[in-house]
């Protein structure tokens, strides 16, 4: 495949020089670096780019230019390659004019003359912002295919795994041509499908995640006998502990049920996340957490879950569902909640066909000029709106409130005033799903007047609310009437915990009523909710963590 491209422009031939230089000198093995004076030079070379079927991975542009101002002429290259990163090189009183490019074109950064040393000033962050275009970039498919049904629950399952763990993939609907000839290539009946032809030309019919992880290279048991820290659970907190746990020198391990990221990985557009002003993805902020977690050492196990906790002494085996064990000396529990299931008429019937937990973006593409229906009004919600607002032909947000005001932030408000194709439906809620093989109608009372009416609706999102993944916990650990956990003070007041405890001090803020065991993040009882403090909980967790090993 040819060569991304890193495009530089600079009036000055001095600083165009040494721009090129360090970009060479750091990534001419894996990109073309490609430079220029002029303006009109640039634009002309950019459409005989595309007319080629090149792609630009970065513009470097120059803000003062005489021919253009360097945000205008991103306004121009964002026309032939849209998802290219945007660098503005400013002197240090354009700074104002670099800020309000973030708005006007969604600058990625504005690096301040001069760079020196690059080492420290230019290639963390160019490097950064090339590994995250590398995440989004999609080259003439050669990869994974999957084979299936639209609505397909099955299918869904397998989309959404691959999709979290990053795994780039065609999906090729039964119905299509390509998707036919591969079938009839490969002798695949209805009753094989899903199916996943893999780059080497593996093939799996009706695969389990279990499978496809085997196959793309997830592990899924243990490397070491004795671990100094598991971590149960691959959310913002979960992964914040594992960064700082093996960054700290502790043998760490990391279990993931389902897809790392959480609730928060799913998220289209975390905008209030410290340190980021354009925002970023659920999926960016977990692919940055998983590559320092694993660069630091952590061993990851994924998909597998965890059924079981036992004690004995000061180690706890942490048992598996599929009967393998893993021994370690304290646990952090950071399994995070899952959306309450809606137990409306209909719901189950068509979950994974047209009925989704959660904001789903893989599906979102199916969406396309489609009458969509979102259920609950947290902010995972509103981005979910602004994001599928984007396919859809109208997006429907059904509250049993007045307004969004007490639940969602803010800035979130705003911009959901701002798009046309979003309505909110308040005091409202669902009574019924119908359809045939996919969801297509829906039943809405208004809760002011009891008038129900019937909708049409292509896609269903629900976001009602938290349930925490405890159930697996065994009675030694104790929560609230709600589920979650509880931990530190709040164990004093708990039934039952003067019967637990054994220990001669209380438990420290994070640990729950068994000496070793960390609670941190969405599963705790009192937690926060956002993302900013289950990073903090995670890394927070291991330093506790530090001092029951000193103890022991």
């Amino acid at each position: 495949m040819d060569q991304p491209i890193i495009f530089a422009i600079d009036d000055d031939p001095q600083v165009l020089r040494a721009i090129t230089r360090d970009l060479k000198s750091q990534y001419r093995q894996d990109y073309r670096i490609l430079s220029t004076t002029s303006v009109k030079e640039a634009l002309d070379s950019l459409l005989e780019l595309k007319n080629k079927g090149e792609v630009v991975a970065m513009f470097v542009s120059d803000q003062r230019m005489p021919e253009m101002e360097g945000v205008d002429f991103l306004c121009k290259a964002l026309t032939f390659f849209p998802q290219a990163k945007r660098v503005l090189l400013t002197a240090y009183a354009d700074t104002d004019a670099a800020i309000k490019a973030i708005n006007d074109v969604k600058l990625d950064y504005y690096l301040t003359k001069p760079w020196d040393p690059p080492e420290e000033k230019l290639y963390p962050v160019i490097t950064d912002m090339l590994e995250d275009w590398q995440g989004n970039y999609r080259p003439d498919f050669k990869g994974i295919k999957v084979i299936g049904y639209q609505f397909s629950p099955k299918s869904h399952d397998i989309k959404e795994f691959l999709s979290g763990y990053l795994v780039p993939y065609l999906w090729l609907d039964a119905h299509s041509d390509e998707a036919k000839k591969l079938s009839e290539v490969n002798k695949l009946e209805a009753k094989d499908l899903p199916a996943i032809i893999f780059a080497d030309g593996a093939l799996l019919k009706t695969p389990s995640v279990r499978d496809i992880a085997a196959k793309i290279g997830l592990s899924q048991s243990a490397k070491n006998e004795l671990y100094d820290v598991v971590i149960i659970g691959a959310g913002p907190a979960g992964l914040a502990a594992s960064v700082y746990g093996s960054s700290e020198g502790l043998k760490t391990l990391l279990i993931e049920r389902k897809v790392p990221g959480g609730q928060a990985g799913t998220s289209s557009r975390i905008e209030n996340y410290l340190g980021f002003p354009a925002g970023l993805s659920g999926a960016d902020l977990t692919r940055r957490a998983i590559t320092q977690s694993t660069r630091f050492g952590t061993d990851f196990l994924s998909p597998q879950s965890v059924k079981e906790i036992k004690l004995k002494d000061n180690y706890k085996t942490v048992v598996m569902d599929d009967g393998t064990e893993v021994l370690t000396k304290s646990v952090v529990i950071t399994t995070g909640v899952d959306y309450r299931q809606l137990t409306t008429p209909g719901i189950d019937q068509f979950t994974g066909a047209g009925i989704y937990y959660g904001a789903a973006m893989t599906e979102a593409a199916s969406c396309k000029d489609a009458n969509v229906y979102i259920v609950g009004g947290g902010n995972s919600a509103g981005q979910a709106a602004m994001y599928l607002s984007k396919f859809a032909k109208q997006v429907y947000i059904l509250i049993r409130k007045e307004d969004l005001t007490a639940t969602m932030s803010a800035y979130l408000i705003d911009q959901i005033d701002g798009v046309n194709n979003i309505t909110l439906l308040p005091c409202c809620e669902i009574t019924e799903a119908r359809g045939e093989n996919r969801l297509q109608h829906l039943t809405i009372k208004n809760l002011n007047n009891g008038e129900c009416r019937k909708v049409d609706a292509d896609a269903l999102y629900i976001f009602i609310g938290a349930k925490p993944f405890t159930d697996w916990l065994g009675k030694a650990v104790i929560k609230n009437d709600r589920g979650f956990v509880e931990t530190g003070r709040d164990l004093n007041s708990c039934q039952d915990f003067e019967k637990i405890w054994k220990w001669n001090r209380d438990p420290y803020l994070l640990e729950t009523s068994i000496p070793g065991i960390f609670a941190a993040g969405d599963v705790r009882a009192g937690a926060m909710n956002r993302v900013a403090s289950a990073v903090g909980e995670g890394s927070m967790a291991i330093s506790f963590v530090h001092k029951y090993l000193a103890e022991i």
